[in-house]
């Protein structure tokens, strides 16, 4: 890394690996989402997309006893969680591999369940369903999160944001008839607490961002990451009410 002037990614890295989360969640949103399932003990093989440093996928290896795969685009974040999973001693049945979202690695038809914690996004809800269908099980189960208006009216400058950042936010309602006509049946949708924003996720990332300023001694570029980043958070406090992360399962059919 050049420490005089890293660049977004690197900061990006930097500013994450150590946080539990990439994103905002909770082990109390993991646990409600593990209640629309059933018998836990029938998931024997689970894909955790966009896993990051494995926040998430720690936690669902203490609820399920299947073999986790965690993929993320990013091998830093991988190698973290494998070293997360090897000082808990869960190496046999968790697992990091990098990858891409839009090309799984997986066996068709050869997944119980595929978990993924703000990261359908990148793809498109559509576009990650109808791919991912195919890897799981007739009977499987999707459990995703992702940004969605909570609200008919769309603020303009938030509307802008999410434009620029090139999600395609929609209502929960519409989310729900994408899921169905991407072959699952409809179990549960929620939305995630302010508290999975602002403690979980925010609050971690604002103190990285601290320490990266103090590191490379305010250089231009930090400072410039640290602006957006704080602009992102100053949003979500200001139009709350509109929009959040809303976890969405379904059942392949």
């Amino acid at each position: 890394m050049n420490n005089n002037q890293p660049s977004f990614f690197e900061l990006l890295i930097e500013a994450h690996i150590g946080l539990e989360r990439q994103g905002p969640g909770s082990r109390e949103t993991i646990k409600k989402a593990l209640g629309f399932l059933g018998d836990l003990n029938k998931f024997e093989s689970i894909a955790d997309l966009g896993c990051g440093t494995g926040g998430q996928t720690l936690i669902l290896a203490e609820y399920l006893s299947g073999r986790i795969v965690g993929l993320d685009m990013f091998p830093e974040f991988v190698r973290e969680l494998d070293k997360k999973a090897k000082s808990k001693d869960l190496s046999d049945r968790v697992k990091g591999i990098a990858g891409n979202m839009e090309r799984l690695p997986f066996e068709k038809n050869s997944l119980d369940l595929i978990w993924s914690e703000g990261a359908i996004d990148n793809i498109g809800f559509e576009k990650g369903l109808s791919h991912w269908r195919g890897f799981l099980k007739k009977g499987g189960y999707v459990a995703v999160s992702c940004p969605s208006w909570l609200t008919n009216e769309h603020p303009a400058e938030a509307e802008k944001f999410w434009n620029d950042a090139g999600s395609d936010l929609d209502i929960i309602g519409n989310n729900i008839a994408v899921m169905q006509n991407c072959g699952y049946q409809f179990v549960a949708a929620f939305a995630l607490t302010e508290e999975c924003w602002t403690d979980n996720y925010y609050s971690p990332r604002e103190k990285a961002i601290q320490k990266l300023i103090e590191k490379y001694d305010s250089c231009d570029t930090v400072i410039e990451y640290a602006g957006i980043n704080r602009s992102e958070a100053e949003l979500y406090l200001k139009y709350k009410q509109h929009y959040g992360y809303v976890f969405y399962i379904g059942r392949a059919v």
